[in-house]
């Protein structure tokens, strides 16, 4: 992360991830945690991602996720004008 100028987290629990392996991948993915330590180590305009849902206080902490650096809600504004104008082009092509 040093140096890093965007900072991309992604849930570390999946839909199908059985319930006996949760707690496991939990302890095995929990040391990178994206928090202020981490972000102190990117880039000083570093921005945060994250392609969400999100779960505050496991892959990713509510300062970073809510502070200045994040952008998560500009980039979930996004993806829905993409979304909604791919729907646009596939419905005019037929």
């Amino acid at each position: 992360m040093r140096n890093a100028d965007v900072i991309y987290a992604d849930t570390f629990q999946s839909y199908h991830i059985p319930p006996e392996k949760q707690e496991e991948r939990m302890n095995a993915l929990l040391p990178f945690q994206v928090n202020s330590e981490m972000m102190a180590l990117a880039s000083k305009g570093a921005i945060f991602m994250h392609c969400l849902p999100a779960e505050r206080g496991v892959e990713v902490s509510a300062e970073v996720i809510d502070g200045p650096q994040s952008v998560v809600f500009d980039q979930a504004e996004n993806r829905l004008h993409a979304q909604k104008a791919l729907m646009s082009y596939l419905l005019k092509s037929q």
